[in-house]
């Protein structure tokens, strides 16, 4: 097999990492005005760098600033855009876990006025993962269609009329985004979305068109959006995306094989390579790589954040070999299912079993692809 040397790699991760103690006291230290918000990103600089350190003696060809300086994987980057702002009202979502149901307050989006970008997001953030990272500094950012399914009424008061007129401009935001951060040294993208991966369920898709919207077709109009967004990358950048079916204190959102939308997502989307999730019975099975072009790869998420459990290395070979029936081996590369900490509070396990289970997963892909 031949050596990966852009991304995705054969090796990889999705990017948010366990918050360590010091990280959340300062956070509730600025929140509580304790501190200055000089000194909370000293204490995020500090932990940066050690979870790079961690990444890279791990063995990992790319790595990232574990979303430390984020509360949540996108609304921190949604609440930045220009003619957006938080709504006063929280939407409850309903996850379900191993140990019961949680309800998981989501803070809330409004649309007031023309879609803008009046800095570059996180642009900080990544030079400052570029400056301390001798691998390749990855950084995620959600994906353009998480603005949709926010939830409430984020038509109301706004200047569009509809998902079309709003997406125009939604791709015009990231399109400008992401030349910025191209600028800035990027080379390796990840777009993050649950809308791909949620619609795969029959109960989600059926909710969207009782909302007014059209969801068993849906998933096209996303597809448009990305393609939209990242037409204009620069030619070094390589863009990936994440497809989570939710992930939040070790639960999720939604069930379902990727069957639905398969045929669309990998032939139509204009990315390099999608991490999906597979590491239980509720992603279905591997039938749906058979749609995979050459060209694209499949990084599979065959190792879970959701428990501190780990892995046996026979079992995700053998997983591999079975993928491997549907799409090239050549194609395929090796990653856990989702971030370990999507939002603060991150998932049930140990910042030792999140190093664990990073170590697992270089040590698995370099025994099957060399």
């Amino acid at each position: 097999m031949s050596k990966r040397l852009k991304p995705p790699f054969r090796a990889d991760h999705v990017g948010s990492l366990l918050r360590p103690r010091e990280v959340l006291q300062a956070r509730a230290d600025r929140e509580a005005g304790r501190i200055s918000p000089k000194q909370l990103r000293a204490v995020e600089d500090k932990a940066i760098r050690q979870v790079v350190k961690m990444q890279e003696n791990a063995g990992l060809q790319a790595v990232t600033d574990g979303e430390m300086r984020r509360k949540s994987w996108h609304m921190d980057f949604l609440y930045r855009i220009g003619g957006m702002e938080k709504a006063s009202t929280k939407v409850p979502v309903q996850f379900h876990g191993a140990g019961g149901d949680i309800t998981y307050a989501a803070e809330g989006l409004r649309i007031t006025g023309p879609l803008g970008l009046e800095e570059t997001i996180f642009g900080e953030d990544f030079a400052y993962l570029k400056s301390v990272a001798k691998a390749v500094p990855k950084l995620s950012l959600p994906s353009p269609s998480m603005i949709h399914r926010r939830g409430g009424k984020i038509f109301e008061n706004s200047p569009y009329q509809g998902v079309d007129d709003l997406f125009a401009d939604v791709a015009k935001v990231y399109a400008d985004e992401i030349e910025r951060l191209g600028r800035l040294g990027l080379t390796y993208l990840q777009l993050d979305d649950t809308n791909f991966a949620t619609l795969c369920d029959p109960d989600q898709r059926a909710g969207l068109s009782k909302a007014g919207d059209d969801g068993e077709h849906m998933h096209l109009k996303y597809i448009k959006l990305v393609n939209d967004s990242i037409a204009a990358r620069p030619a070094s950048m390589s863009v990936c995306t994440h497809s989570c079916r939710g992930n939040y204190r070790s639960s999720w959102v939604a069930s379902g094989g990727y069957d639905f939308l398969a045929e669309a997502l990998f032939n139509q989307l204009n990315v390099d390579g999608f991490f999906l999730e597979y590491d239980d019975a509720r992603s279905g099975s591997f039938a749906p790589l058979r749609f995979l072009p050459r060209g694209k790869m499949v990084v599979l998420g065959l190792v879970t954040t959701k428990t501190g459990e780990l892995e046996s290395k026979d079992d995700l070979k053998r997983r591999i070999d079975e993928a491997a029936k549907y799409a090239p081996l050549e194609q395929l590369c090796l990653s856990p299912q989702c971030g370990f900490s999507s939002t603060i509070e991150g998932n049930d396990l140990t910042v030792e079993q999140q190093a664990a289970k990073l170590r697992l997963i270089v040590e698995t892909a370099r025994e099957v692809w060399g």
